[in-house]
């Protein structure tokens, strides 16, 4: 692809003009961060190290956990590094290239929590046929099939961006390269563009959240047919996935399910999804389950011996 323009970077504004609240949030930002890589990573490390965390509602949830630790660093270094300097700038390929990774691991999680709504589905309505019907082959075919379609999510993103013509201000009123802020400041009509995002982010985004919520309301009303027991923790999983989809979700929709315009809003609801979701999702996932929890605990005990 060849540049339509002479931009060589850009200058993000951050989350704030204030140097003492740059400080404050410098140190905010630093410990969820540390929080988020630590925990996400622990998930990964004990999913990989506990034989009893064999079946793959484990391996799906330490491979969103690698996913959401991977996610959050192509945003969070780069803000909170920017927090030190009151000019932040970022090179276009670098804005181009974040642009890309976003919507690329953002994509793969999006198609991940699809794939945990169908293995809570068999796990629950076919509990005989379950490690039949998600063998290692299907799994590995499900998780390649997450990457496809989070490249087929973040290409189209890339192109049209790239070759929109930038001969005005290289201000971006944001603390990360993202399509509504970038689409702003080009000097043409962005209309097929603003529809594609619309189409490819919102709708989409629309669409899978509302299916996810059906689907897991379908499996809430089956377990009745349940043991007690069995509710007990098909609840309990089913609550955490039911959590992280929407602290994900509602966010990702307030911004992109509109016109291109930036509220003032916008940069918090992007803080969460970048940058808290990824770091509650640990906690959710190990506060409600107790076969990670005792996993966890029995790693530890075998280190302190």
């Amino acid at each position: 692809m060849e540049q339509r323009n002479n931009v060589t970077d850009f200058v993000l504004l951050g989350l704030t003009q204030s140097l003492q609240g740059q400080k404050i949030l410098f140190v905010l930002f630093l410990l969820i961060y540390i929080l988020t890589i630590t925990g996400n990573f622990l998930i990964v490390l004990t999913v990989l190290l506990s034989p009893a965390l064999d079946a793959p509602m484990f391996t799906f949830l330490g491979y969103l956990s690698f996913m959401d630790a991977i996610y959050t660093t192509t945003i969070t270094p780069k803000m909170i590094k920017d927090l030190l300097f009151e000019k932040r700038i970022i090179s276009f390929k670098d804005c181009m290239t974040q642009l890309f990774l976003e919507h690329l691991f953002g994509g793969v999680d999006i198609i991940l929590l699809v794939v945990m709504a169908y293995d809570r589905y068999v796990a629950i309505f076919k509990p005989l046929h379950y490690l039949t019907i998600m063998n290692q082959k299907r799994c590995a075919l499900l998780l390649l099939l997450t990457w496809v379609g989070g490249l087929l999510h973040a290409a189209p993103h890339v192109f049209f961006v790239y070759n929109l013509p930038f001969c005005g201000s290289n201000v971006i009123d944001h603390f990360f390269c993202d399509m509504y802020p970038l689409i702003k400041l080009a000097c043409t009509d962005t209309y097929v563009v603003s529809l594609t995002v619309l189409a490819d982010d919102g709708v989409i985004s629309v669409a899978i959240f509302t299916i996810l919520l059906v689907s897991y309301g379908v499996i809430l009303h089956s377990l009745k047919n349940l043991s007690q027991e069995g509710r007990r923790k098909a609840l309990s999983t089913c609550g955490s996935h039911i959590m992280v989809v929407v602290l994900f979700f509602v966010p990702c929709i307030f911004i992109y399910v509109r016109p291109p315009c930036i509220l003032p809003i916008d940069k918090s609801m992007a803080v969460f999804y970048t940058v808290i979701t990824p770091m509650l999702n640990p906690l959710i996932y190990t506060l409600r389950n107790e076969e990670m929890k005792s996993a966890m605990r029995k790693l530890w005990t075998r280190k302190q011996n």
